[in-house]
């Protein structure tokens, strides 16, 4: 056999490669053969078909068998010989036509397509200067958190000496007559707790709601903007005949002692309530810190390492991030199925992001060989046991599906990548310095292009 490597680009190859006349004709006696021993042909007795007959007879069948044992030998055998690091299935294309029709006399050539892991040439990644910004927990973050434990808290009372009032939940049920589409379907939806003045709250039932009693009756109609979330109610003017059944209103605890206490055994006043939500704030704000502080050293890093990355990576991980974001829409109320969405333009803004993922996950798998940092058995193992616990499914079934999915050699990548980026973090030159807001939501971003 004999092969030429043809460089593309970093991450694309060819190889010409042709197998000479001699392999190709034993490769064609011995099926031939083979298809004689085995073949019935008429006018002869089974096994007994001369060659020449079997091989008029069975022509495409044998050429076909031929090129199938004799291509991926040849492929395999010249992508060792000049050592490429293939990734994905290679591309093979035979040169000519007319070879085949000769196949048993003449060489077969052929050219193949392969895509390679690119070098990565590691420059500078120690003393990279960054900056760490820490966010400052106030008196104010601590009041507003504590706020909202006491609102998850709140009970909700039986009104009976008065009409509801803004801030009140009714418990109404609704039908619903379509105004200018009367053939549509009506609307029926039974015990439908509503908050007046709610934020999600269209306005017309906060108005029309505010002042009835319980068991009252009332009509009104709801004109729907045509950019409401709810598509089948877009733009539509709906009659309702709603019907209360309760009125309650929202009865916050008195912030004391007793309060803080029912919360859990290890508050036993206020005043620990207060200095805990300051502590997990304080460590949340820390954390975010060190978030952004590993993205600015991957930032820098990505900036000064540019090279080609292989296409059907980066196909990959933004297929990956799609999916995120549909997940995430899903989740929100949002069809992405609409015609109105931009699926053209969020998709190759994810895509430039999903290339520099793949680039940077190869720039720190670089970086953990040149370390020499490995995983170990027992940090797979924990790092199973926190996918368990945050999944809330047991270790054997986390390992049952990691193991379908070669999951445990994904996990072991990312925990040397975690090492990795660790690494840079401790021989990084960080200066501390005054918190200022930033924001880094690409993913969000390309969500909203795709909702434009």
């Amino acid at each position: 056999m004999k092969s030429e490597l043809v460089d593309v680009s970093p991450t694309r190859k060819e190889i010409k490669i042709e197998v000479e006349p001699e392999v190709v004709r034993a490769a064609f006696d011995r099926i031939s053969d083979r298809y004689a021993k085995q073949a019935s042909v008429p006018g002869f007795r089974p096994g007994h078909a001369p060659r020449a007959v079997v091989r008029t007879r069975f022509k495409s069948e044998i050429r076909g068998e031929v090129l199938r044992e004799l291509i991926p030998d040849a492929v395999n055998n010249a992508i060792e010989k000049h050592e490429l690091a293939a990734i994905g299935e290679p591309d093979v294309h035979l040169d000519t036509d007319k070879a085949l029709e000769r196949i048993g006399e003449d060489a077969i050539s052929f050219h193949v397509g392969v895509e390679v892991l690119p070098k990565v040439e590691l420059g500078k990644y120690k003393e990279i200067k960054a900056t760490r910004r820490l966010r400052p927990v106030t008196a104010e973050d601590t009041d507003r958190m504590l706020e909202g434990l006491r609102e998850a808290s709140a009970a909700l009372q039986p009104v009976e000496d008065r009409p509801a009032e803004s801030g009140d939940t009714v418990t109404v049920s609704f039908q619903g007559k379509f105004v200018d589409h009367p053939e549509d379907e009506d609307i029926k939806v039974e015990d439908v707790e509503v908050t007046l003045g709610g934020p999600s709250v269209q306005q017309e039932f906060t108005d029309n709601l505010i002042g009835v009693r319980v068991d009252e009756e009332k009509t009104f109609v709801v004109d729907y903007p045509h950019d409401f979330s709810a598509k089948g109610l877009a733009g539509k003017k709906v009659e309702y005949k709603a019907k209360v059944s309760t009125v309650r209103v929202k009865e916050l605890p008195d912030v004391d002692d007793e309060w803080a206490r029912s919360l859990g055994d290890e508050f036993d006043s206020v005043e620990t309530l207060r200095a805990k939500i300051r502590e997990d704030l304080e460590k949340r704000a820390s954390s975010e810190a060190d978030n952004r502080l590993r993205t600015e050293l991957m930032r820098w890093l990505l900036n000064t390492h540019q090279f080609e990355v292989p296409e059907s990576m980066v196909e990959h991980q933004t297929q990956y991030r799609l999916e995120s974001v549909v997940r995430d829409m899903v989740g929100r109320g949002v069809d992405p199925r609409s015609q109105e969405l931009n699926w053209e333009g969020a998709r190759e803004e994810l895509k430039t992001q999903a290339e520099e993922d793949v680039r940077g996950s190869m720039l720190l798998e670089r970086i953990a060989e040149e370390e020499h940092i490995h995983v170990s058995d027992e940090e797979i193992e924990a790092e199973i046991d926190a996918i368990a616990q945050a999944s809330r499914q047991s270790k054997e079934q986390v390992r049952g599906i990691l193991t379908k999915d070669g999951g445990e050699r994904s996990i072991a990548n990312r925990l040397r990548n975690r090492k990795a980026l660790d690494l840079l973090r401790e021989n990084a030159r960080v200066t501390e310095a005054e918190w200022s807001d930033e924001t880094n939501q690409k993913d969000e971003g390309a969500r909203m292009k795709a909702e434009e």
